[in-house]
């Protein structure tokens, strides 16, 4: 069940560091990330363009707002609603989202155990950073499940235990320090803050910082969100799919997918990864985290049935259908482009070519009378997320 001892702690923590700290502009915010563009997360979840884009996105647990200016300002036909536990955050994600122009959002003051009390269903779930710092995590992601609308996707963030085991550490010899000062979060972050100055430089913990949240952690915000926060639940595969499974919806996959593939690994021992084919999918995911054990959060996308992802393997379906550039692309027309995940993809001149016809309405089809590419080829455009396929 949940506590409201623990919420009302998670309310005062981020009363008095709002988070994200990201600071507010007067235009929309560079930059871009394919999750948060219903298009672009549509395309990754169900293989194909969606048919309409005036949709309904609820941000839950929307911080300061730094996701919710970008949900608004990606998805220009969307009505965007977006929920937080913490008036102070919302204070600053409402100043946030009028200074961008990012006007089309309704901001509510609330739990995500109060979801319920939002009107409507929802196409898009937009809910990062937020489930694991709740005292119930699996009744936080039913009531979140319950506001989903048939064929809508969810996409959620949560902490992964083996990358942050470092950071736990501290957290406990903070809390340690901190005795009867606990929930005093200014206390906890200078403590904290004296603790790694006194360390010394090779000193475990101390080098886990340097090498990944240094740059971050030079905030208090980010500093005091990180290692003095009064509720954590950090995940691995079977807990995480536990978590999943009670949310009684679809696991559509991981958004960051070529981490989770063994090959990435062992392509050297092709003999261990034919025994690892008799793993189940879970275990093989399982496997991976345990042979790398960097995973410091999971991301992925859920779903509510039906969720129509189309299979190209027609090569009838696949020449009838239409061609789009994806919408979180940078960089096109160029050879040389940056890909949904700001990674650099170099075309072929028969990609490029193909791409360049893309326009949303020549049919593959009718670019193939123009351009010599094979279909496979073309799968793969789709597969990479650089075109997008609408069936006819």
């Amino acid at each position: 069940m949940s506590d409201p001892q623990v919420s009302s702690a998670v309310e005062s923590l981020y009363d008095t560091y709002p988070f994200p700290p990201e600071p507010l502009l007067d235009e929309p915010p560079p930059g871009y990330n394919w999750r948060w563009n219903w298009v672009s997360a549509y395309n990754f979840c169900a293989a194909q363009k969606p048919q309409r884009q005036d949709v309904r996105i609820l941000d839950a647990g929307c911080g300061t707002g730094v996701g919710t200016e970008y949900l608004v300002h990606l998805n220009p036909k969307a009505q965007v609603v977006a929920m937080d536990l913490s008036s102070g955050a919302l204070d600053v994600a409402s100043e946030r989202c009028q200074r961008s122009g990012a006007n089309r959002v309704e901001f509510y003051h609330k739990s995500l155990f109060d979801v319920e009390q939002l009107p409507g269903e929802f196409d898009l779930i937009n809910c990062v950073g937020v489930l694991h710092h709740t005292s119930d995590p699996i009744r936080g992601i039913k009531a979140l499940a319950n506001k989903l609308a048939p064929g809508g996707i969810f996409h959620i963030f949560v902490y992964g235990e083996l990358g942050r085991w470092e950071i736990q550490l501290m957290q406990k010899a903070i809390a340690l320090l901190q005795g009867e000062k606990k929930g005093d979060y200014r206390d906890g972050v200078a403590l904290g803050r004296q603790i790694f100055a006194s360390l010394p430089e090779y000193n475990r913990i101390v080098k886990r910082e340097k090498e990944r949240w240094a740059l971050e952690n030079q905030r208090d915000e980010n500093f005091a969100d990180m290692y003095v926060h009064p509720q954590e639940i950090d995940y691995n595969i079977k807990t995480l799919f536990e978590l999943i499974d009670a949310s009684g919806l679809d696991f559509v996959g991981f958004s960051n997918p070529d981490f989770w593939q063994l090959e990435r690994l062992l392509s050297k021992a092709p003999e261990l990864i034919a025994r690892a084919q008799n793993l189940s999918e879970r275990e093989q995911y399982r496997l991976i985290e345990l042979l790398d054990p960097e995973v410091s959060h999971y991301e992925f996308f859920l779903s509510r049935p039906p969720l129509a992802k189309f299979d190209w393997s027609n090569d009838d379906a696949l020449l009838a259908s239409v061609g789009e550039l994806n919408p979180s692309m940078n960089g096109f027309p160029s050879k040389s482009v940056f890909n949904h995940d700001y990674q650099i993809v170099n075309l072929s001149d028969a990609e490029f070519n193909f791409m360049q016809e893309c326009d949303g309405q020549k049919t593959v089809r009718d670019i193939l009378t123009n351009v010599d590419l094979s279909l496979d080829e073309i799968r793969s455009l789709q597969k990479r997320q650089l075109v997008m396929l609408s069936p006819s």
